[in-house]
């Protein structure tokens, strides 16, 4: 029998063997990213005045610490999200430079993002580039964004005025069903393939990601994140929690922070922080008397983010479940 590729086929022709294929229960199917549909996307009739404008983004770096390492790599996909409907409209601009860093790249970074020496020898990011970029811009999007804005920040000190959501920590992919947050695996659920870990080809494949809709709460990703950007976020610290705890804290998504030996985690609305003040004075703390949690009050500006946010110690014996 001939093998398929030494069949001649048109590219019509292909899509439909590859949709007869995806229709049988034993196969799966997947596309290879193609970027090029959202820039031939006819912009829809809408009041163009309703939409924001955000941003995805990703770099690659020498490394992993923000304070000694550089970005050689910025990628941006300036976007239009229409808040009537719940969906990324158009894409406006697409932006991806190279940086020489002023030092040889490690070859371990090398080996995951294929830049070499020679790639960024002499080249500089534009500052003017990238401020015009993010004129107007609601929203920064970044697929473990606690990652990229040290970084960008430390280079472009614009981005610390600027609001940010995480497509990793800011939707809850297991509420939705969804095994794993890794950005390829969310493609592959898409239908999606693509070569990871460079940063204009990441930006295009979240953002495939964003613009579908979740299967739990049925709204799309992208207004999952742009919701939550307008609300605080509570971070919570369970200082002096009995060590027999650590267990059940664990499993209730709480972290563990070696640096100052303590549990956190954090909420999304007060409606929630109530909801876990409650469940640590009965799980946690007990009837101990004067038990005291402490709490960090984050916006969308210091979220993911070094810098820290407001922070209170909140009485346990205060909180009332009705």
């Amino acid at each position: 029998m001939e093998h398929l590729e030494q069949l001649s086929f048109d590219a019509k022709e292909w899509d439909r063997i590859a949709q007869l294929l995806d229709q049988h229960p034993h196969y799966k199917v997947l596309k290879r990213l193609a970027p090029q549909r959202w820039l031939e996307k006819p912009r829809p009739n809408q009041d163009v005045s309703s939409t924001l404008k955000g941003v995805i983004l990703d770099t690659e770096t020498t490394g992993m610490n923000a304070l000694t390492d550089k970005v050689i790599e910025l990628g941006m996909i300036v976007f239009e999200y229409d808040p009537k409907i719940g969906q990324i409209t158009h894409v406006n601009q697409v932006f991806d430079e190279l940086e020489d860093p002023g030092f040889p790249i490690p070859a371990e970074s090398t080996a995951i993002h294929h830049i070499t020496d020679e790639m960024v020898k002499g080249r500089r990011i534009k500052d003017q580039e990238v401020l015009d970029a993010l004129q107007g811009v609601s929203l920064v999007i970044a697929h473990n964004a606690a990652f990229d804005r040290p970084f960008v920040e430390n280079r472009w000190p614009v981005f610390t005025d600027l609001a940010w959501a995480c497509s990793i920590k800011d939707i809850d992919w297991r509420l939705n069903a969804f095994g794993s947050a890794k950005l390829e695996y969310l493609a592959m659920t898409q239908g999606i393939f693509y070569e990871a870990h460079r940063a204009e080809t990441d930006c295009w494949a979240l953002l495939e990601v964003l613009n579908m809709v979740l299967p739990k709460t049925q709204q799309s990703a992208i207004q999952t994140l742009f919701e939550s950007s307008t609300q605080m976020q509570s971070k919570v610290y369970a200082i002096g929690s009995p060590y027999e705890t650590k267990d059940i804290l664990k499993s209730r998504a709480y972290r563990w922070s070696a640096e100052i030996k303590c549990w956190s985690k954090a909420v999304g609305s007060e409606e929630k922080l109530k909801e876990e003040l409650i469940w640590l004075k009965h799980h946690v703390y007990g009837p101990r008397k004067g038990a005291k949690v402490e709490i960090e009050s984050l916006s969308a500006k210091e979220r993911h983010s070094e810098r820290g946010g407001t922070k209170y110690l909140q009485d346990l014996s205060a909180i009332t479940e009705h």
